[in-house]
């Protein structure tokens, strides 16, 4: 089949979106998919993406005071002749924005399947960046988007329920898979451990992730010097880098800030840990709360998207309810002077976390491409035929 996939980011762009389209990626190519790919060029320069049959880059538009995050302008006529050139048998949109609305269109004039993906909660952002008042109006915006669509694909169960109370149309499910082998406890590195200040006794306690306000860096601040208050000897790791890390740093001097550090290190990162601490609820997944847990870590989040999903309170990780700030720290405070138990919900996260693998996300998307072929089918059919 050959597949064209729309999306505003992808590597060297460090975020979930790119992430997870680029192991999907990986594994279509593998069954012998053909790949197709419009995105916006890259702020960091010039950079062709590995594996593709055709690549369209279109102008884009950093976001103000966000430069690494891209907006693809509208590229109705670029994308016109690619797919006039070379047809595609589906199209899946990662992106609402302007790029994935004149890919949609472009679309529709063709007769091409459209699959759209819900990867971002925009709706989300609005309240987090002060605009709380355009949430109906972007919702609005999102729903006519989505339900133009054959599907539309969610992580999890609850978002497609949660959709679907709020008109969304022919909502399914494709959760995220995990590297097993990259991402596992035999990554735990001593020595990095020893260059932040620990040993095998102290606890070290990690955050990775953007570090913007949509992921509740106050709780994180709040939290982390509460379990330093606590337990003087431990350490605490931030990995990451966004709008939020100069204040962060300034209300956090103990802790350590690495910045985005690059793939090959993360996994070593994760598992050199101990606890992994993720207050945010702006996910639609959570990416990094399935590698902290294959890698053997002790989760404390909320019960939302991936922490909802993969997480069985004290049974694999430590999960409490969305708006209980009080008790996620608190959780986070007792479970880091607990070492024996910190460690038995590590060991039974990454059994949790090793049912969920590329491939069987891939037949879950395939399934949804077959699905909206089929429609376009049925749609193009002759009447009494």
């Amino acid at each position: 089949m050959r597949i064209c996939l729309v999306s505003e980011t992808w590597t060297p762009d460090i975020n979930g979106v790119a992430h997870t389209l680029g192991r999907l990626g990986a594994e279509l190519r593998r069954r012998g998919h053909e790949l197709q790919l419009i995105r916006p060029r890259p702020a960091a320069g010039p950079h062709r993406a590995e594996g593709m049959s055709r690549e369209l880059q279109v102008r884009g538009l950093s976001v103000p005071g966000y430069r690494e995050v891209r907006l693809g302008l509208p590229a109705g006529g670029g994308i016109r002749r690619l797919w006039e050139a070379e047809r595609p048998d589906a199209v899946y949109l990662a992106t609402e924005g302007p790029l994935g609305w004149s890919a949609l269109r472009v679309a529709e004039s063709l007769g091409l399947p459209v699959v759209g993906g819900w990867h971002t909660n925009f709706d989300h952002y609005c309240d987090d960046y002060g605009i709380g008042w355009l949430r109906p109006l972007v919702l609005r915006r999102l729903r006519h988007f989505h339900n133009r669509c054959a599907a539309t694909l969610v992580p999890t169960r609850a978002q497609a329920d949660e959709l679907g109370a709020r008109g969304f149309q022919r909502v399914r499910v494709m959760a995220r898979g995990i590297e097993g082998e990259r991402f596992s406890p035999a990554r735990r590195d001593p020595a990095l451990r020893e260059a932040w200040g620990s040993d095998a006794h102290r606890p070290v306690a990690l955050y990775v992730g953007r570090l913007a306000p949509e992921k509740n860096l106050d709780l994180l601040r709040d939290t982390f010097a509460a379990m330093l208050a606590a337990r003087p000897d431990m350490t605490l790791v931030v990995v990451g880098d966004g709008p939020g890390r100069a204040a962060l740093e300034k209300a956090l001097p103990q802790v350590r800030f690495t910045g985005f550090v690059p793939p090959e290190a993360l996994a070593r990162h994760y598992a050199s840990a101990d606890l992994f601490i993720f207050p945010s609820i702006s996910e639609t997944w959570g990416n990094v709360v399935l590698e902290a847990m294959a890698s053997g870590l002790a989760v404390v989040a909320f019960r939302h998207a991936a922490g909802a999903e993969l997480i069985d309170d004290d049974a694999n990780g430590i999960s409490r309810a969305v708006g209980d700030a009080a008790g996620f720290r608190e959780a986070a405070i007792t479970l880091c002077q607990q070492p024996a138990r910190y460690a038995r919900l590590g060991r039974a996260a990454r059994e949790r976390a090793l049912r969920y693998r590329w491939p069987a996300i891939a037949d879950d998307f395939l399934a949804a491409l077959h699905f909206a072929r089929e429609m376009s089918d049925e749609t193009a059919r002759p009447c009494g035929i």
